[in-house]
Order: C-alpha cells, then sequence, then structure tokens
C-alpha cells in the first residue's frame, strides 16, 4: 500500500454522498482534496468536515452535461497550479425509472452518457497524460453492480460504457506509473441508491479507496468492490 500524504486528489460530485465519504476518508490519509460540486455553494458541507484533517482544499464548480462545462472545469482545475495524482470519477447520473423499459427517450440516453461516460472520457484525457509524465497516477472510474433492471437501462449501459472504456485505457498504462481501475461502490443510501439501499453511504469506507493505494505495479483495468458481498 502506498503513500498518499501530500498528494492530490480530484473527486467529481465530492459536494455530497459517495465522492463525499472518499474525500474524506483520503483526507485521512493526508491526501489534499480538490472538492466538486455542481455550484461553489454546494462544495460547503465538504469543506467544512474536511477542515479536521491537516491538507489543503481546493474547491471547484460546474456541471458536467456539456462539453463546454467540462472543459470549463478542466481549466479550473488546471488553474490551481497543483499536479492531479488521484482522479475519481465519480459523479453520475440517473434517469427515471420506467416500468415500461422501452419508454427511455433518446434525450435520456444522451443526458446520461453525457454526464457518466463522456464528462469521464473528457477528464482522463485532461490529467492521465500529466500523471504519465509525472511517473505517478491513480485513476478510478465509477461503476456499478446494476444488472438485470432495463428499467433504468440507460444508467445501467453507461456504467458497462465505463467499464469498457477504463479497460481499453488501462491497455495503454501498463508501462506507466498510472493505473486505472473501476469501483463499485455498493447499493448505497444516496441521493442516487434511495433510501432503500443495503447499506449506508459510510460503508464505502474503507474499501472505496483500496484502487488508490495500489503500487505501481499493482492492478490495472480491474474492477473493485467497496463493500465485501
Amino acid at each position: 500500500m502506498i503513500d498518499l500524504k501530500g498528494k492530490n486528489a480530484f473527486i467529481t460530485g465530492s459536494s455530497r454522498g459517495i465522492g463525499q465519504q472518499i474525500a474524506l476518508g483520503l483526507a485521512n490519509l493526508g491526501c489534499n482534496i480538490i472538492v466538486h460540486g455542481r455550484t461553489l455553494e454546494s462544495c460547503s458541507k465538504t469543506i467544512d468536515l474536511l477542515k479536521e484533517f491537516d491538507v489543503k482544499i481546493y474547491p471547484v464548480f460546474g456541471e458536467l452535461s456539456t462539453e463546454a462545462d467540462v472543459n470549463l472545469l478542466i481549466e479550473q482545475v488546471k488553474r490551481l497550479n497543483i499536479r492531479v495524482d488521484v482522479l475519481y470519477n465519480n459523479a453520475a447520473i440517473m434517469t427515471s425509472y420506467h416500468k415500461d423499459f422501452w419508454m427511455h427517450s433518446w434525450d435520456e440516453w444522451m443526458q446520461t452518457f453525457r454526464v457518466n461516460v463522456f464528462a469521464m472520457y473528457s477528464l482522463c484525457g485532461a490529467f492521465i497524460p500529466p500523471m504519465i509524465e509525472n511517473g505517478f497516477g491513480r485513476v478510478v472510474n465509477l461503476s456499478s453492480g446494476i444488472k438485470d433492471q432495463p428499467e433504468l437501462a440507460p444508467y445501467g449501459a453507461s456504467k458497462w460504457a465505463v467499464n469498457k472504456l477504463t479497460d481499453d485505457i488501462a491497455s495503454k498504462l501498463e508501462n506507466t506509473g498510472v493505473r486505472i481501475n473501476t469501483l463499485d461502490p455498493g447499493w448505497l443510501r444516496t441521493d442516487l441508491g434511495g433510501p432503500n439501499a443495503e447499506h449506508p453511504v459510510e460503508a464505502v469506507l474503507p474499501g472505496a479507496l483500496a484502487p488508490a493505494l495500489i503500487d505501481d505495479n499493482g492492478p490495472n483495468g480491474q474492477l473493485f468492490s467497496a463493500i465485501n458481498q
């Protein structure tokens, strides 16, 4: 297990839920945190929680639903003039549950893929090349164990796409100090997971930190599970 003290971690969607828990877990290990939310105000709770740790905190904000929005977010992070050593692509959306699973509109499909897949691709493209140059990087793309639920087809398919894209990127990182893997956080009680989920959001720790703590020759293109089933 490597030491992340003094490293910088960027976690999308860390203003609440799973992302917030990951931010707290990494800060507890001495990792500086780039907090992201849709608005600057939405970052305030996570920032307050992080103040108990002896780490640097950098808030950034913006939507992930258009290429222009994602590019603006990337520019915000780059203007911080710090290295991004750890990237968690955590932010995701889920569109409506349709009892008639043939009713998902093309707009729902596109909205879901823009946030869950296209934004992840752009963020990887912005921060993985500098990681390679620096000789170190950990990228964790949030996946899902969802299956047999065509009522949530856009979300489920988007997470399959996350897995496939992560596998393909991993093939280009074999001889570098950068590792990219996926993480299934489990079914947690969050805004996205709903109140009937099996586990409280806090259960995502410490398992969610495992893919950030692997060695340079550790797993690459593999799926981690935050909660042991």
